[in-house]
């Protein structure tokens, strides 16, 4: 071993003790004829001192820059007194060098690595082996690393088997566009990369395995955002011979297990919560709604029936809806914060946001004068607006209304502060829409075309397929949807019936799941399951903005890997054994 021990584990037993560290200078600071070294490596800092009376090593240590690699040899004494660093696990020691190895140099760094300044996002992704010396992320990579840990050790003791699928499987849409792979051997044919192992591991309960999970790499080729990249990890779990009560026993002890070890915050009221996709969506616009706040959306379809403003009544003559927003203190929005929020709800498809500030010296809005006498009071007593609130409109679809308020809803309670940031809201959202209607009038499936439906329901999926709901459960933490499961459906001629709603015709059925429907007649076991994203809790639990924080090497925001030079062009060579010809 190149050293004895690290530089974060020496303490005032070891006093007079010799040592060996490796690591980097984090900083150099010559004081008084003394040169001080901080050596860093993963696990802490050592202050490392070169006494001028080593002349040698004196004359090494003034050549010494940040983030040269060194060994280091010598006693460990205490510091002097007043010089001490309580705040630092070795603060209370120091080593006295007697040799030192210079393993290798280093260039001046883009960026800091010692101070934790901002520096642009495209710069630490291009040298991101640089960006993980820093402790920000060092700790982000260590939760995520515990996270990983709690997750085997507590399926595992749930009788789990750890099996994994392939990364090379046949193209089955889901619901995201895949990323494929071409085939030498077969010209012409492709595999695609998973967006997630969903058929395989309900193949492992046709095959009797019985409880399965997996830390699955999976990927999509879907626009980005925050909480999303091109490949992620997810935990995945199935299980045979079970009721949905029966899987979210088990996940619900996955989570609480990772949130003990690594998170200080209680759960909002104590426990996890349940609530109806229809709950959920009328009181919060969100079928994800951040619960650390309340601020709910008020129904009043019903009350501006011959309100008088006409866009309100053209909504609900289109069998749409019109819902309230009560923003407490949104009196002192300006109108350029008010504009911002205009376009955020045009994005999703909302023609405008609608709005009412209730001012010192009385309500302002350009809706007042379409209002007929005795409206604006009734409206202010059904939602409960006084004084220096606003209130903000939606009115349209109930598709686009949720979409638009939600949104606004998440705006409002960042800008006034109302989010209890000092506890975790976790809770399940169940009974979700079978089947959502396209904009063409055709169905598809809300989650996945293998999950199953309410029984009941079902009986009347010929005249009212859209009131069919499924036996299907997402939970959620702290606004972010954390993964989402279903009992699955297990009987072909069922299965069938469902490609049946969607379209799906029994010949295109076969060549895309033909090896599910074969797998189904040799009896398939009642089994049910859920995934949920670890990136995603582990960035809720480093309290991070987004997932490419606590990534170890993630892509940019356009999908590019700005280390690696990733997507780049192949040669044509290459292309050519492949049958394939670029543009």
């Amino acid at each position: 071993m190149l050293r004895t021990h690290t530089c974060g584990e020496l303490t005032e037993k070891m006093i007079g003790k010799p040592v060996t560290l490796c690591g980097w200078v984090h900083r150099r600071r010559d004081h008084g004829g003394l040169i001080f070294l901080d050596l860093r490596d993963r696990y802490g800092f050592t202050q490392v001192v070169i006494d001028p009376a080593q002349k040698d090593l004196f004359t090494l240590g003034e050549k010494v820059r940040p983030e040269w690699v060194l060994q280091i040899s010598g006693k460990v004494r205490k510091r002097l007194e007043g010089a001490e660093r309580k705040d630092n696990p070795t603060g209370m020691i120091e080593v006295i060098s007697e040799s030192i190895t210079i393993l290798n140099e280093a260039k001046t760094p883009p960026f800091e690595i010692d101070q934790e300044k901002d520096v642009s996002e495209e710069l630490r992704l291009e040298y991101r082996y640089l960006d993980l010396r820093r402790e920000r992320m060092r700790k982000n990579i260590e939760l995520r690393s515990k996270v990983f840990q709690i997750i085997r050790n507590y399926f595992t003791s749930k009788d789990c088997l750890e099996i994994d699928t392939p990364c090379l499987i046949k193209g089955t849409p889901e619901g995201a566009r895949e990323y494929i792979v071409p085939s030498r051997m077969y010209p012409g044919e492709f595999f695609v990369l998973p967006q997630s192992p969903q058929q395989l591991k309900q193949l492992s309960m046709v095959g009797g395995l019985d409880r399965y999970f997996q830390i699955a790499r999976c990927f999509r080729d879907e626009d980005l955002r925050g909480d999303r990249q091109p490949e992620f990890l997810q935990l995945d779990f199935e299980m045979s011979f079970c009721e949905q009560s029966d899987v979210q026993d088990i996940i619900e002890g996955s989570i609480i297990a990772i949130l003990k070890e690594c998170s200080q915050k209680p759960l909002k009221n104590g426990k996890i919560e349940r609530y109806t996709w229809q709950q959920v969506m009328d009181a919060y616009a969100s079928d994800k709604p951040d619960l650390r706040f309340d601020m709910p959306i008020k129904d009043i379809s019903s009350m501006v029936e011959g309100c008088g403003f006409e866009v309100f009544e053209k909504a609900l003559k289109a069998d749409g809806t019109v819902r309230a927003l009560r923003v407490p203190g949104g009196a002192e929005l300006s109108r350029s914060e008010i504009d911002t929020w205009t376009e955020l709800a045009k994005e999703l498809k909302a023609k405008g946001l609608a709005y009412i500030l209730f001012e010192e010296d009385g309500p302002k809005s350009p809706l007042l004068k379409f209002f007929k006498d005795g409206f604006l009071e009734t409206l202010q007593k059904e939602t409960g607006a006084k004084k220096g609130d606003a209130l903000f409109f939606g009115a349209d679809s109930f598709k686009i209304v949720c979409a638009s308020l939600g949104r606004i809803r998440l705006e409002a309670a960042k800008r006034f502060n109302l989010i209890d940031t000092s506890v975790h809201s976790l809770f399940w959202v169940t009974d979700f829409p079978m089947f959502e209607q396209e904009d063409d009038g055709s169905l598809t499936f809300s989650h996945h075309p293998f999950t199953s439906p309410n029984t009941e329901e079902w009986k009347n999926r010929k005249k009212n397929p859209l009131g069919v709901h499924s036996i299907c459960y997402d939970l959620v933490l702290d606004g972010y949807e954390l993964g989402s499961g279903s009992i699955r459906i297990h009987d072909p001629a069922l299965q069938q019936e469902v490609f049946d709603m969607l379209g799906i015709s029994k010949e295109d059925s076969k060549k895309r799941f033909g090896h599910m429907l074969r797998a189904f007649e040799y009896g398939a076991p009642p089994h049910g399951g859920f995934a949920y994203g670890i990136d995603r809790i582990v960035m809720i639990l480093a309290g991070e903005p987004n997932i490419r924080e606590v990534t170890p090497f993630p892509k940019d925001q356009k999908a590019k890997d700005l280390m690696l030079g990733a997507p780049s062009m192949i040669p044509e060579k290459q292309l050519k054994e492949l049958g394939i010809k670029s543009l």
